[in-house]
């Protein structure tokens, strides 16, 4: 049976590139507003995609009631993958919003770059994949390039969750991973070939 797909919408993503790849791959996805119902558990995997600031986003997930199935999503062993700011939501909180708290589903927090760097980090940087213990890397070959715009990174609190790292003034988790949930700084959806790749190694693979 094909994938069953949802890519999580609170006002503040690129939600529909994303989508439009996904249909470039042959992939059906659907655009969810909004929590109610138990409709998220129809799906088998779940896309949490994002652009702006870490307590809008969070204030606007618990707004449209995705907080708690996001989690319990999660909690049923099913995959979730977050991009850019959907990544640094799966955190425990970030310097961008000190007194929000994200989803918490992997543990860390969200730092800023240094007042030194030129920000947002914005363009083509290479990955470094730490780990290939996921098939999220199937038919990749490290270190590859995928297109940026941040100014703040996640820095989990154990290691074995940063499974690629990128460098920019330091070296940062671009793609971290714990259990069946998985993030990506980058834009897979502007990242071409490679992005194009990743997203289909997350429905197919993961």
């Amino acid at each position: 049976m094909p994938v069953k797909v949802a890519i999580i919408d609170y006002g503040m993503g690129n939600l529909y590139s994303v989508r439009n790849t996904f249909v470039s791959l042959g992939i059906s996805a659907d655009i969810i507003e909004k929590a109610g119902d138990d409709k998220i558990f129809s799906y088998d995997k779940l896309i949490l995609p994002g652009v702006g600031a870490f307590g809008d986003a969070m204030k606007e997930l618990k707004k449209r009631g995705f907080i708690i199935p996001i989690k319990d999503f999660v909690g049923l062993g099913r995959p979730l993958l977050g991009i850019c700011l959907g990544m640094q939501l799966l955190l425990d909180k970030s310097e961008e919003s000190r007194s929000t708290v994200g989803l918490g589903i992997i543990q860390g927090v969200v730092k800023k770059f240094s007042s030194r760097l030129k920000c947002p980090h914005m363009g083509w940087n290479a990955i470094e994949a730490r780990s290939r213990a996921g098939s999220i890397f199937k038919n990749i070959k490290s270190p590859f390039f995928a297109y940026f715009c941040h100014s703040y990174y996640a820095r989990p609190a154990k290691r074995s969750a940063v499974i690629g790292e990128t460098e920019y003034g330091i070296r940062f988790a671009s793609m971290i991973q714990a259990g069946r949930v998985y993030g990506m700084q980058f834009h897979p959806e502007k990242s071409q070939e490679m992005g194009i790749k990743l997203l289909r190694n997350f429905i197919t693979q993961c």
